[in-house]
């Protein structure tokens, strides 16, 4: 497998990276050909820094970057050879399985579109964000690549998701639940009253109606909203690790005695930490895109630029779009809005 890691995305490149791929490459031997891409002297002056020799990574020159305050669509047309433009046309173009960025979302997201396209009977990509729970992790669907969406979108969010845990989580009956503000399926916005319709006829393992507090308690593996929504609560959650642990060190720095009993609880708070740290978990894919485009959050290190490497590898060898194509076609869910509405 090739996998394209944006050398020139995220906050901390060229460094993560460049770092992430060289840790991926010795982990798996060299199994996988890593192709650094971006401007090819800073990549190959960061790769000089590492003692050990790369097994198979390879660099390709782009010279132009899409920055992150840069309009995306825009800079998508206007950036021919970007880091990102260019990765992903090396995907497009049969050079490589997957493209990898901590780079601008929106940027990558409409580079996503344009070049690679939709799988077939997809109306709309959408981007999920996993949020742990105590039995593993849920997938929250979509967290910002729509704002605005209507019921089959929701719909096929569903799907999407469903799919994607039962191969990436091994959750072969991933149960999915539609983010909605009471549990009765009278409640609601016109748009989750008329996903909740869709979602109960033609998703099997759909469980109905999911609150925020239920959310993290387990109730569904795959929790369906819009773009808007979505993306509200994943920044919400990110900035609630933080916050907790603030508090929790200035409470135990009190007095002798909350120190003493800090230092006991020092190994369980570090894991709970890991458990929300996005780090573990890499990079999510554009789900309904023809191809594989995995986005990193902005701050990724290269231990979190590594698992979404990881992440890129099941969704090629797991075939996930294809089964996504197979599974919208089988059940009839590429039809229009309407269609579905009078089935």
């Amino acid at each position: 497998m090739r996998i394209v890691v944006d050398a020139m995305g995220g906050d901390f490149a060229p460094k993560a990276p460049v770092h992430g791929a060289i840790l991926y490459d010795r982990e798996t031997h060299g199994r996988d050909q890593v192709i650094l891409i971006g401007d090819q002297a800073i990549i190959e002056k960061e790769l000089e820094s590492h003692i050990l020799a790369p097994k198979n990574i390879k660099v390709v020159h782009a010279s132009e970057v899409i920055d992150m305050h840069e309009q995306p669509a825009t800079a998508v047309r206007q950036k021919k050879d970007s880091s990102m433009v260019k990765g992903l046309r090396l995907v497009r173009d049969g050079e490589a399985e997957a493209f990898v960025s901590a780079g601008s979302t929106g940027a990558q997201m409409a580079a996503s579109l344009l070049i690679l396209g939709r799988v077939k009977g997809v109306q709309r990509p959408a981007l999920g964000a996993f949020l742990p729970w105590e039995g593993g992790v849920i997938l929250l669907i979509d967290v910002g690549a729509n704002a605005d969406c209507k019921p089959i979108n929701l719909l096929q969010f569903g799907l999407m998701g469903g799919i994607f845990m039962e191969f990436t989580c091994d959750l072969p009956a991933a149960r999915i639940g539609l983010l909605n503000i009471g549990e009765e399926k009278s409640k609601g916005s016109e748009l989750a009253l008329a996903s909740y319709e869709l979602m109960a006829k033609h998703l099997p393992n759909f469980v109905g109606n999911v609150e925020g507090r239920d959310i993290l308690n387990g109730k569904a593996e795959v929790v369906v909203t819009d773009g808007f929504t979505g993306n509200v609560i994943l920044k919400f959650a990110e900035s609630l690790v933080g916050v907790f642990g603030r508090n929790l060190k200035r409470m135990i720095k009190k007095n002798l005695l909350s120190m003493a009993g800090g230092i006991l609880v020092r190994p369980a708070f570090r894991a709970m930490k890991r458990r929300f740290d996005y780090e573990e978990y890499g990079g999510v894919p554009l789900l309904g895109i023809d191809g594989i485009s995995i986005i990193c959050h902005g701050s990724s290190s290269s231990k979190a630029l590594k698992n979404a490497m990881y992440v890129a590898r099941v969704m090629w060898e797991k075939q996930v779009n294809k089964r996504i194509q197979e599974e919208l076609t089988s059940r009839g869910l590429t039809w229009s809005e309407k269609q579905l509405l009078q089935a």
